[in-house]
């Protein structure tokens, strides 16, 4: 008896220690901080709704909805409403959401915060009838603390409540979407904690075989007694090995802020390059004793970027021409609340064309559009405001009305947000700026940016985005010379005098044309540090009607590749490339397509050609027939032809050193007889930000895509999944993009498709009277 009681003895201290070890990796666990994602199940009206913001108020009858979401883009267009030419026509005016949700009793001695991606625009936040703030900058990331106004309790509801007023137009040159577009965060930390963005890393003395990691962390003590903390960092390099760990000490008094510094040498270092952008992170663990207060991980890039004079952009000793493109925010059919892989399958496409830098044309993005550039390898001009005070036709109503009293807040938001971000080699602080840039207030409103962006992240050099120097003066009054680098929109022939001037000044082309006398004032001087195209992609806005999108694009909002992206890929491609393009009508009237099927056969015979390739020779046959073999132009000219029209094959063969490289053929299209679907990915996960375009094309008996149908495509899809869009590229086109059919615009359309559960198969149906129709089916994943 005394032996057993002995055992059950022994087993009882064992259950107690079992469950004060539990115990405390429940205490260490709920005391790190928690973030939550809150884009799920918010109720919504759009129309002003007086006493919205109160925690009684009933929005049973509201529709029910996830954020990310776009309202304007919902249309309908209308050529009458206010948001004009600039917003595309599509629909402005005020919206509501609101969200219900409870928190625990033990996070009653917590910090709680609500983190917002992006408002479109003018919002005000309410938490429990409470107005936590307003935030003027649609674009702009920000957060509030909640704490002081919450309800604790499984039993307790709090309602956090938020009006987005896009009524005052116009407000922009561009398409700006509406509503809560992008995504929101629910933070729950200790009162003792890192700051909101409050981790810092940036590098020094780069080289292949050490790197100088700095790490700023920034912790606020809002508890009310004084204590002292373990800051711990660990690095771990691309393949998630641990490489280094250090800690450090300090004591913190209530209510205190304090900022930690620490230098870490990397030994051998993994560089971010275009090739390999590899990815560090930086795991910040803050201790008081063995007790876990907060920890955050910060992913960061090691590599040397710089510019010089004359010879421009320079990334980890290898001196690169920056190939960019401008880019807006919008997705065409999915509006300003775009899915993560939309951007991918974008940046994929600009990829294959040679571009190698995005300009976030002319606003704060997305965190997760930085996180894309980073892992996919592209350089970012992070840009802040597209207006000053002084207003811009067709966006008269706009930031400029709030420059004054926000610059110095948005500025601030978007580079702690964003400075992480090894993409990010340059920032710019405005473009085509219209305020007098002649006087000295002109100068104080550039250098008051500036510094605040060098205080706040010294690493990194400031432009702007000049507009008509000649007009502003700004290349002989000494305003250019106070720039880290001196960007000009257009006109290189000025940018290149401004550097042949002054040789000391560094010089980039920050909005530049398709044409070929840009790219040679490029190609031809090395001290041109780079260009950013207008425009990467086709967008919504900025256009007359009956347009509604700016068409000048590498691509159109779909995706498809046009005359434009052909060329440039023939410039800035690293592998062989041939096109063919012709005139669309007889005798070179029209514009330029890539295929071989006249509108009208009876009256075209005169075909005008052009082959785009940067291979060395290029031979042009119809029919199996030579027309001849043309070598590369000096000037990067593409080679032309006049053809007789013939039914048939038009192919170019390009051709290195005598042997055959790359080549394209077209022919000629029958009558359509049936529909053909194929998809970018096979699969589609239940998150929010996956989605899979699928391509329609209509094709002839012998599977040839026939480009001048417009036939009518309706669709039905399977019970897992949705159509979130449909859309043709067609910049004319006023159908609605959340429907369940498409005109083929040139023989083409997209649906965009989303999951709705995490497995089954995902069956799209496409059909037309007069064609077979076709089906495709997806995996809908985890």
């Amino acid at each position: 008896m005394i032996q057993l009681r002995s055992i059950l003895k022994e087993i009882l201290c064992a259950l107690l220690m079992l469950i004060s070890i539990i115990s405390q990796a429940q205490q260490l666990n709920s005391s790190n901080r928690s973030t939550l994602s809150f884009d799920k199940d918010w109720q919504f009206i759009k129309e002003d709704v007086k006493g919205a913001e109160m925690s009684a108020f009933d929005d049973s009858k509201w529709r029910k909805l996830d954020v990310p979401h776009d309202w304007s883009i919902e249309g309908p267009y209308d050529v009458s409403n206010p948001t004009s030419r600039g917003g595309g026509y599509l629909p402005s005016g005020i919206g509501w959401y609101r969200k219900s949700f409870s928190l625990n009793e033990t996070d009653a001695k917590k910090k709680v915060f609500i983190e917002f991606d992006g408002v479109m625009a003018n919002s005000d936040v309410w938490i429990n009838g409470f107005h936590l703030g307003k935030r003027p900058y649609g674009y702009i990331s920000f957060y509030y603390d909640l704490t002081d106004h919450l309800k604790f309790g499984k039993d307790e509801k709090n309602i956090l409540s938020v009006r987005a007023d896009n009524s005052i137009q116009p407000a922009s040159r561009y398409y700006t979407g509406a509503g809560i577009y992008r995504h929101v965060r629910l933070v729950i930390t200790n009162p003792l904690h890192i700051d909101q963005w409050g981790v810092y890393v940036s590098t020094a003395n780069v080289t292949s075989k050490k790197a100088s990691v700095n790490i700023e962390s920034s912790i606020t003590n809002q508890s009310n007694n004084a204590t002292t903390v373990t800051l711990e960092t660990t690095i771990l390099d691309p393949s998630g090995k641990n490489i280094f760990s250090k800690e450090i000490k300090q004591s913190i008094s209530a209510g205190q802020y304090l900022s930690l510094h620490q230098n870490i040498e990397i030994n051998n270092p993994a560089l971010w390059n275009l090739d390999q952008p590899n990815l560090y992170k930086a795991k910040t663990i803050i201790r008081s004793g063995k007790t876990s207060l907060d920890e955050q991980t910060t992913i960061f890039g090691i590599r040397e970027s710089k510019f010089e004079a004359a010879t421009g952009y320079w990334l980890n000793g290898k001196n690169i021409k920056i190939k960019g493109v401008c880019l807006h925010h919008d997705a065409g059919a999915l509006g300003s609340a775009v899915p993560l892989r939309a951007w991918e399958r974008r940046l994929e496409l600009l990829k294959q064309v040679g571009v190698n830098a995005i300009r976030t044309s002319h606003n704060p993005v997305a965190p997760e559009f930085l996180d894309l550039c980073d892992r996919m390898g592209f350089l970012v001009m992070d840009e802040t405001f597209d207006t000053w005070n002084a207003a811009k036709p067709n966006g008269e109503k706009g930031y400029n009305l709030n420059f004054t009293q926000w610059w110095e807040k948005d500025t601030r938001d978007m580079i702690m947000c964003d400075r992480n971000h090894p993409s990010i080699i340059i920032y710019s602080v405005g473009n085509e700026i219209h305020d007098n840039l002649n006087d000295s207030t002109g100068f104080k409103k550039y250098k008051d940016q500036q510094d605040l962006i060098h205080k706040l992240d010294p690493g990194r050099p400031v432009t702007m985005a000049l507009f008509r120097p000649g007009q502003s003066k700004v290349y002989d009054n000494g305003f250019a010379d106070k720039m880290d680098i001196v960007g000009q929109n257009y006109r290189e022939n000025e940018l290149v005098a401004a550097h042949n001037t002054k040789p000391g000044r560094i010089v980039i082309g920050t909005e530049n044309g398709h044409t070929q006398l840009a790219w040679l004032a490029l190609r031809d001087n090395p001290f041109m540090s780079g260009q950013f195209l207008w425009v990467g992609i086709d967008y919504l806005g900025e256009a007359q009607w009956p347009e509604i999108t700016f068409g000048q694009g590498l691509f159109d909002r779909t995706g498809g590749w046009k005359q434009l992206s052909y060329q440039r890929q023939s410039w800035w491609s690293d592998k062989p490339v041939v096109h063919i393009v012709r005139k669309e009508e007889n005798a070179g009237v029209g514009d330029w397509v890539a295929n071989w099927t006249p509108t009208d056969f009876g009256t075209y015979d005169d075909g005008k050609v052009q082959v785009y390739s940067n291979c060395d020779d290029v031979e042009l046959f119809l029919n199996g027939k030579s027309l001849g073999s043309k070598a590369k132009p000096a000037d990067d000219s593409p080679r032309s032809w006049d053809v007789t029209f013939e039914k048939g094959s038009l192919k170019a063969i390009g051709k290195n050193k005598g042997t055959e490289v790359a080549s394209e053929e077209h022919k000629t299209a029958g009558d359509p007889i049936k529909i053909v679907l194929s998809a970018d990915r096979p699969t589609i996960s239940s998150n929010w930000d996956d989605v899979s375009y699928v391509t329609v094309n209509v094709v002839d008996a012998n599977g040839v895509i026939c480009p001048n149908s417009d036939k009518l495509i309706s669709f039905m899809i399977s019970e897992a999944g949705l159509i979130a869009g449909v859309d043709n590229g067609d910049i004319t086109s006023h159908e609605q993009y959340q429907a369940s059919q498409r005109h083929l615009y040139r023989g083409r359309c997209v649906a965009i498709l989303k999951a709705k559960s995490s497995n089954g198969k995902i069956t799209l149906k496409a059909s037309s009277p007069g064609l077979e129709d076709a089906t495709i089916t997806l995996e809908a994943t985890k």
